[in-house]
């Protein structure tokens, strides 16, 4: 009875809120210089060949809970990986070199808090980001394949990552309720991706692969 009495408290609280607050929902095209980070011995040499160009669009929205504050969340689909290479040991522990393109699909949730400034010219404002994001993995391809040597590339990385954010912009008032936004983010991964496949390959259970990636968001609000 209790449970029952605190999930309807929390329902009209969720929608008095909801009532209260200013709700901007948005569509975003946010293309990623994408890469990655290694934590690993130097001796498996762990090197970024380039940082790959990735695709993130998704929808937005921003929550105004006070004039120049807003929680902002959405869902993003977005393409993270990079090229790089590494040194590798064969049975007889001659070292060997190795090169793997990744390229692994998310579904994000982004978690954020944005601050506005007032204009900073007719029309035009700032605006800061700082948070993080629940990552779901939805595919993944190595070296632009699904399935290598009988088994789905998708199974060496974990299905789940978070990571954090840090941007900023510049939003434009078009009419009434339209707005266009521009800005740029950086997202760092916090989460290790390698479902211990490098680990194993390598015989280390001390190696880990993080993303990292500069985000250029660009998009429409209502």
């Amino acid at each position: 009875m209790q449970m029952k009495k605190l999930t309807f408290l929390l329902l009209f609280l969720c929608f008095g809120y909801g009532a209260a607050a200013q709700v901007e929902i948005g569509l975003m095209v946010s293309p990623t210089i994408s890469g990655n980070r290694f934590v690993a011995e130097d001796k498996y040499n762990f090197e970024k060949e380039n940082n790959n160009l990735r695709l993130g669009v998704g929808v937005i929205a921003d929550y105004f809970f006070a004039q120049n504050y807003a929680f902002s969340t959405g869902l993003i689909y977005r393409s993270k990986g990079s090229e790089f290479s590494y040194t590798g040991f064969d049975e007889n522990q001659n070292p060997y070199r190795a090169k793997d393109d990744i390229s692994i699909q998310y579904i994000e949730l982004p978690i954020s808090l944005k601050l506005f400034t007032n204009e900073i010219a007719p029309q035009t404002i700032l605006y800061f980001q700082v948070g993080g994001s629940l990552n779901t993995k939805v595919a993944a391809k190595v070296n632009d394949k699904k399935v290598i040597d009988g088994e789905k590339t998708a199974k060496r990385f974990n299905i789940f990552e978070a990571s954090v954010m840090l941007g900023g912009g510049t939003e434009f008032q078009f009419g009434e309720s339209t707005k266009l936004f521009a800005g740029l983010t950086y997202h760092r991964g916090l989460s290790d991706i390698d479902n211990k496949y490098y680990s194993r390959l390598l015989g280390d259970k001390n190696i880990a692969l993080k993303n990292n990636g500069v985000s250029i968001d660009v998009g429409v609000k209502f």
